[in-house]
């Protein structure tokens, strides 16, 4: 029996050898996971045998576990790398089509700008609209739009904050510049004094230049706003605002002194060009400035200070060609586009489960998970358990080389000793047989 005993222990010290070399091999995998031999003894049992003192036969490895501790971060400066800071797996579509799950965030994009690791497996997640908003809770594999432009926004056609919006203050020293409700044009240079610029654009992204006025009128605190394509000779009534005095919080609505009382601001549509020339190529109609509210607060303001315009923008753009992107802590992928727009492109999903130890590691750092594992659970990074993806930075292995090689001396002493016990063994079993 002690020839049995001992060769278990041969088996065993060499299965951690194994473990331990596999450690130290994959000491510099991105997403490693160290593994660590578990070991239980044996005993022959026999019917009626309970209670007695059974001699053991020796040792087995009862699994090989994973320890799946979090790993250094190491930035690399490179955008597509991803790292799971916390809990989570990264999902991925294996080209067999089967599913798989990794830590190792080294990503790349194919020829279609689908996110693929370096075995092609594609990453897996949500798909969003523009905004960030997700549009499906079935993942799918996420794709960049890198094939081809993003198509014009007309000034005046976003559904939630559309045509010009403008933060400003005019001065409440300024008297009768001749402005009234209607105005003939063209303005004097004295009535432009007061005024911005910026482009809109038509339904083929054409930028058209667009100045907005603001002339006093002969009303105490009423200002006139006109808007031009042509420097001030043909005038786009945008309509009037007046400003109060004083603040009186029992007035219907309340007043607070220098923000508007009323405002009969209306549209302001830009038509079309007259042939031969082509742009604008359609009438651009855009809302009413958005100068605020009564519940936001106001963005336009009449003080005693000199005239300033602090914000100005609007909501049309170009076409544009896909320059970068950017991936946010809770996986939203956001596209930056030459036009200077910002869309979101989809959400980096993460997976996790109830007993990781169940997993089945399989080549090229992924686990596939099984009936021990427990069904996944998936979500969207910084949701729930998930951890957090960090964009530009690599999940190091957690091998501990040093405590590697010390575990190493330790399954060689063992493997030594388990050996010399055959040895003796076989010299006992020697004397037996020269006995006379």
């Amino acid at each position: 029996m002690s020839f049995g005993t001992g060769l278990s222990g041969l088996n065993a010290a060499s299965k951690n050898l194994d473990v331990i070399g596999h450690n130290i091999a994959n000491g510099n995998t991105t997403g490693m996971k160290a593994g660590r031999a578990e070991f239980s003894e044996m005993y022959a049992s026999a019917l009626g045998a309970a209670g007695g003192s059974n001699g053991g036969i020796g040792v087995t490895v009862a699994t090989v576990s994973q320890l799946f501790t979090q790993g250094n971060l190491k930035v690399t400066g490179n955008n597509m790398d991803m790292a799971i800071n916390g809990e989570g797996f990264f999902k991925v579509a294996m080209t067999d089509g089967s599913t798989a799950y990794t830590r190792n965030g080294e990503f790349k994009l194919d020829k279609d700008g689908y996110i693929i690791t370096n075995n092609n497996a594609k990453l897996q997640g949500y798909p969003t609209d523009t905004a960030g908003a997700r549009t499906s809770v079935v993942t799918e594999a996420l794709k960049l739009p890198t094939g081809s432009s993003i198509p014009p926004k007309a000034t005046g056609t976003d559904l939630l904050n559309p045509g010009i919006a403008l933060t400003a203050n005019l001065d409440s020293r300024v008297l009768d510049q001749g402005g009234a409700a209607a105005m003939a044009g063209p303005l004097t240079a004295a009535q432009k004094t007061y005024g911005t610029a910026l482009n809109v654009y038509d339904t083929l992204g054409n930028a058209v230049p667009l100045e907005v006025y603001f002339v006093k009128t002969a009303v105490a605190n009423e200002w006139s706003v006109q808007a031009s394509t042509d420097g001030g000779v043909t005038l786009l009534d945008a309509g009037l605002i007046t400003f109060a005095t004083v603040t009186d919080a029992a007035a219907v609505p309340p007043t607070v002194a220098g923000q508007p009382t009323s405002n009969t601001l209306t549209a302001i549509t830009v038509p079309a060009a007259v042939a031969p020339a082509v742009i604008p190529s359609q009438p651009i109609v855009i809302p009413p400035l958005d100068i605020g509210n009564e519940i936001d607060g106001w963005t336009l303001t009449q003080y005693g200070s000199q005239f300033s315009v602090f914000d100005l923008k609007q909501d049309g753009y170009a076409s544009g060609d896909l320059t970068g992107i950017k991936i946010a802590e809770n996986g939203l992928i956001t596209a930056q586009y030459s036009n200077g727009t910002f869309q979101s492109a989809g959400q980096i999903g993460l997976t996790t489960f109830r007993n990781p130890q169940g997993l089945q590691p399989i080549n090229g750092g992924y686990w596939q998970s099984t009936y021990a594992s427990g069904d996944p659970v998936q979500g969207g990074p910084t949701e729930g358990r998930m951890g957090m993806v960090r964009s530009g930075a690599l999940e190091e292995s957690n091998v501990d080389l040093t405590a590697e090689l010390v575990n190493m001396i330790v399954a060689q002493r063992s493997y030594q000793a388990n050996a010399q016990t055959i040895k003796t063994q076989d010299q006992v079993l020697s004397t037996l047989v020269n006995l006379r």
